[in-house]
């Protein structure tokens, strides 16, 4: 399920279901270096994250991404979206990123950490293939923090 509108409803109407949030989070940056690093990490965030949400269908809900700047306060930001999700009824945040600092600047939160692996060359079934990959180190990341409760 995706944040929009008809997939709001369904959260509404079966929260004991859909109880888990995913968060992109995905970096801007402008410089000459970093602008094409910086989107293609983005590009394979929003692959990964889609991908997560067709294999968790009806358990999981993808938010639109967190998109931040490395001279934003991102910890304010964060805790602040952590809260309206819980306000919101999700039992399970989880957030996704290729930004590694993001394990040291929020630790009580549940970041999953992915290294970025650039897709904008590749065919559709090597995607696919890389995708599968990534989604096995993921799912027992989920898996993990599912069975805490």
């Amino acid at each position: 399920m995706f944040w929009i509108g008809k997939d709001v409803e369904v959260f509404s109407a079966q929260k004991e279901f859909i109880d888990t949030a995913i968060v992109p989070l995905a970096v801007i940056d402008g410089s000459p270096t970093g602008m094409k690093q910086s989107a293609s990490a983005a590009e394979f965030l929003m692959s990964l994250t889609g991908f997560v949400e067709q294999q968790f269908k009806g358990r999981v809900m993808v938010m639109p991404p967190f998109t931040y700047t490395n001279t934003m306060l991102k910890k304010d930001y964060i805790q602040s979206i952590d809260q309206e999700l819980k306000l919101a009824g999700f039992k399970y945040i989880f957030y996704m990123t290729s930004d590694h600092s993001w394990t040291r600047e929020v630790p009580e939160l549940t970041v999953l950490w992915l290294p970025s692996i650039p897709l904008g060359d590749m065919d559709q079934s090597v995607k696919q293939s890389v995708l599968s990959d990534q989604i096995r180190q993921v799912v027992p990341m989920l898996s993990a923090k599912w069975a805490e409760l």
